[in-house]
């Protein structure tokens, strides 16, 4: 029977664990088992933690033959299937990571830790880890004995093959973080043959050994005690912001539920004082104490209170996702009226609309051209005014490539030295070279003359940059 109840998330509601009778914040001097209970909000998880497999499986997609995905760090490149972005480009990284941060702040004004709770790398891979903790170990009552009994054989047994598993998927995480980097296939093939570099092989043990003690070992201390997003979500929530709240003035005062009294002789509150909320907490919250510094906002306890509410036959919802005005009757304001939500918006969609600009207008070669500075220009003997410039050309695409070097605007006569035979850029990188322009020393109408330098490819005519620049010269 026991079994049974552990295996369908449900338990007799009149038996209360021993362990659970007295509730207090878990400082790491025990190990939570929690409950696999079935219901809405595990279905979510489920379905947002399979995102991740994305982590997994993505390197390994190619386009054009190449991997299509790839931080290419050796060479300073970003690919990303037909896109290519090298270090001059690197604001648009930081314009990502405001976005994403500010997304995360704005989805915790309004819903707290949701992001901690179905999508943080830490809350999947301990789910995955307690999962297989399980199917070697069995229910959290059959844990918790076999982490009391004194070593033998089966207790040996039993926690090697849970331990090789978490070194398994420890492994796998390290190959899969690591293959982003570099070829996915070219890793595998010298992973296999034990050719790696030093780089490679510290990379891979790092991440074996941070995913198995933090998944494994540390599990809900690390959301606990080492993240700091636990420590600043006081300052992004409210008292309007939805979270996992406990209805005190429908629950209280809680009581434990006698056989036979789910008829409707029971005269105190709802909550039945089981525990089912408390056991199914991957951090080993009572929710019903407030929020909490350990809640990560998954909802398990949401799916645990209402399976109770449903066999008592009490209507679901003592803890629901809902704000602390609600709770308490106050009014509550609708989304579009929390003025810091929109900031965060605002800016959103800021760095939101550089990245497309960024993108948009990313181009397969920029030019920057820099004009000497001292001198500004220098008089020739046969009366002509000659600049020099430094020409800055990156070349984004995969191939070497030759460019004609042009100009338009400046001074009637100029002639262009030092490109009279186009010039090589190399791909990936950037490639610099010098040019003089001299024109006519008569024809210089004013002191600084616009111009504009255009390179273009001799293979690809659609593969060019220009750059707006001045031509200096004498008061006339």
């Amino acid at each position: 029977m026991e079994k049974e109840n552990e295996q369908n998330g449900l338990g007799d509601v009149t038996e209360i664990y021993q362990e659970f009778e007295t509730w207090s914040v878990n400082l790491g001097d025990k190990i939570i088992h929690a409950k696999r209970m079935p219901g809405f909000f595990r279905t979510i998880k489920y379905k947002t933690g399979s995102l991740w497999l994305i982590f997994f499986l993505l390197p390994y997609f190619r386009w054009n033959g190449k991997q299509a995905v790839l931080f290419d760090i050796g060479n300073r490149q970003f690919h990303f299937f037909n896109l290519t972005v090298l270090p001059q480009d690197i604001w648009m990284l930081s314009l990502l990571l405001l976005l994403l941060a500010m997304a995360l702040f704005a989805v915790t004004s309004v819903a707290s830790r949701v992001f901690c709770g179905y999508f943080c790398f830490q809350t999947v891979w301990t789910d995955v880890f307690t999962w297989i903790e399980e199917k070697v170990e069995g229910y959290p009552t059959q844990r918790r004995k076999l982490d009391n009994a004194p070593w033998g054989v089966a207790k040996i047994r039993l926690k090697a093959v849970k331990h090789s598993f978490w070194l398994l998927i420890a492994a796998l995480t390290g190959i899969s973080f690591s293959i982003w980097f570099v070829d996915a296939y070219d890793y595998w093939r010298d992973l296999l043959a034990f050719q790696l570099p030093m780089v490679g092989w510290v990379t891979l043990s790092m991440f074996i050994a941070g995913t198995y003690i933090l998944a494994g070992l540390l599990r809900e201390q690390t959301c606990m005690w080492l993240c700091p997003y636990a420590r600043i979500q006081g300052v992004m929530t409210d008292s309007q912001t939805i979270m996992p709240t406990y209805d005190t003035k429908r629950g209280e005062p809680r009581g434990k539920l006698h056989r036979g009294a789910a008829g409707g002789t029971y005269t105190k509150g709802d909550c039945i004082d089981c525990f089912q909320c408390v056991q199914v907490c991957p951090t080993g919250v009572d929710i019903r104490e407030g929020m909490q510094l350990g809640c990560i906002t998954c909802g398990l306890c949401l799916d645990a209170c209402d399976s109770i509410m449903d066999k008592v036959g009490r209507p679901r919802g003592l803890i629901r996702y809902a704000s602390l005005d609600e709770i308490e009757g106050k009014p509550v304001k609708k989304l579009y009226q929390h003025p810091r939500t929109w900031v965060y918006i605002g800016i959103i969609f800021i760095a939101l609309g550089g990245i497309v600009y960024g993108l948009t207008h990313l181009g397969s070669m920029t030019l920057r051209v820099i004009p000497e500075r001292q001198p500004l220009f220098v008089s020739m003997s046969d009366g002509s005014i000659q600049n020099k410039y430094e020409f800055k050309v990156v070349n984004k695409t995969d191939k070497d490539l030759y460019v004609h070097v042009t100009a338009e605007g400046g001074v009637k006569g100029q002639v262009i030295i030092g490109a009279e035979q186009p010039l090589l850029t190399h791909h990936g990188r950037g490639t610099s070279f010098t040019i003089f322009v001299k024109a006519p020393g008569a024809n210089i109408k004013r002191e600084v003359t616009p111009i504009e330098f255009r390179i273009q490819s001799t293979e690809y005519p659609t593969v060019a940059a220009e750059y707006d620049s001045k031509f200096n010269g004498p008061k006339p």
